[in-house]
Parts: C-alpha cells; structure tokens; sequence
C-alpha cells in the first residue's frame, strides 16, 4: 500500500488522461492521493476530481508563486475546508526562487492559511523554496504546530528538517530524492524518522528516475518508496505501510 501525498491530477497533463493515470496506479498499488489546490480560480477541478472518485481527496489552498489570482481570507478559506472532500489546508508557504525580494503579499498570505488551518483544524500543505528561515518563523509565530502539516517536496538541509520536525511537522520527500545531484537530500532522508515521513511524486512534475524528463504520474510514487527503504535499509512495503498511516494519521478527514 502506497499513497502519494502531493500531485495535481487536475493539471491537464493528468487530467486528460485520468482514467489512465488511476488505473496505472492500482498497478502499481497506489491506493490514495492527495489533489492538491493551487489557487481559488482552479479549485472547482481539484474538488471536480475529488468528489469523482473515492480515494482521491483534495486541498484549499493559493500557492505563493500566483500574483495575479484572489487573494483569500481567514473566513474564505475556512469555508471552502469545510468541503467534505478537503483534508487540508495549502498548499501554502514561501516562494523566493521565483518571486524576488521577499515579498510581503507572500507572507501575508501564509499567515492566513495558517490562521485558517488553525480555526478549520485542517493541517497544513506548506511550499518553502529560497526562504526556509522565514518560513519556519512564521510557522513559529502563526502556531502552525496547532494545526500540524507537511512540508512538501522536501529540499533543504537538516537543520529545517529538524525544526519542522520539532513544530510537530511531517517531511515529504518526492521523486527528487532519486536524481543523481540530490545526495545531500538523501542524507536529510535518512535522518527523518520513518513515523515523521511522507512520499508524494508533486505530479506531473518531477518524474524519479527511471522516468526524469517525462511526465509524473501518481503510479511512480513507488520509485520515491523504493530509494526511502534503500536508504534506512528496509523493505519498500514497510515504507508504504508506515506512511501510508502517516498519512491517514495527519489527514484525519481523509478515510482509508
């Protein structure tokens, strides 16, 4: 058993293919994923392939890369969580890779996803790229931990890890992992505790090796599992068993 914590099979790269895609992933068994929502203006797709099928579930949420969209609120985003197909909250968080200088509207807009988490006890999806200090001070200072959460697509070194971990915060490593030039990544890995990790594949994006350069699909979230059990020398079926009620234990709207 397997779940991939993080795609967007509304993308169209996924979604023009869904039924191909869910049924690659009972192949490969891959039993549940998270669609994940990146702005108001597309939400009605993510929730449109939630409510289609039984083990997909979704999240609300305005991804800090997105300028020119609608700018949430608290009550907002309370409201869209209470959705019966909505687990979370995100994904939300820091982006200065993309968008320079720090930007205020940035933060303003992860505190209020986190305010929001807090008040719809829906844990947080967070995004942090170029900005992992500021990102961890305001989870600090919001209460983030009340809410719990992940961070996504896990690329920094074990210092965040390690203050993610101590808010209470779950680590999600992705098909990353399995590039060549990620071996300070697979150091972090083997230090997060198998109870306080996440797989994801972050579909269609960053497809593992053996499929780097084509799209992602749920279906290889295996590969992630596979390289996680190489490196804490284990089995890839003890890596989806342990996970997998990670990720039931942390997405409690989330049935199994």
């Amino acid at each position: 058993m397997l779940v991939d914590s993080h795609c967007h099979l509304d993308f169209p790269d996924l979604a023009d293919k869904l039924d191909e895609v869910l049924a690659a992933m009972a192949a490969n068994g891959v039993t549940h994923a998270l669609c994940v929502g990146v702005n108001l203006e597309k939400l009605p797709g993510v929730l449109a392939v939630a409510d289609g099928h039984a083990n997909v579930f979704a999240s609300v949420g305005v991804h800090p890369d997105y300028e020119d969209v609608e700018e949430p609120d608290v009550a907002r985003l309370v409201g869209l969580a209470r959705h019966p197909k909505v687990v979370a909250m995100g994904e939300t968080g820091l982006d200065y890779f993309r968008i320079r200088g720090q930007p205020e509207w940035q933060k303003q807009r992860f505190r209020t996803h986190i305010r929001a988490a807090r008040e719809a006890n829906k844990p947080l999806i967070v995004h942090t790229r170029e900005a992992a200090a500021d990102t961890l001070a305001i989870m600090a200072e919001e209460r983030a931990g009340e809410a719990g959460g992940v961070m996504h697509c896990f690329t920094e070194n074990w210092d965040v890890a390690k203050g993610a971990l101590e808010l209470g915060f779950y680590i999600s490593f992705s098909g990353i992992i399995t590039f060549r030039s990620a071996e300070a990544l697979r150091e972090v890995a083997r230090q997060v505790p198998l109870d306080r990790m996440l797989v994801e594949t972050d579909s269609p994006y960053l497809a593992p090796v053996p499929y780097r350069g084509k799209t992602n699909q749920p279906a290889f979230v295996r590969h992630v599992a596979e390289e996680i059990a190489r490196l804490h020398g284990t089995t890839v079926e003890e890596v989806g068993r342990i996970t997998s009620e990670n990720f039931f234990r942390l997405f409690r709207g989330a049935a199994a």
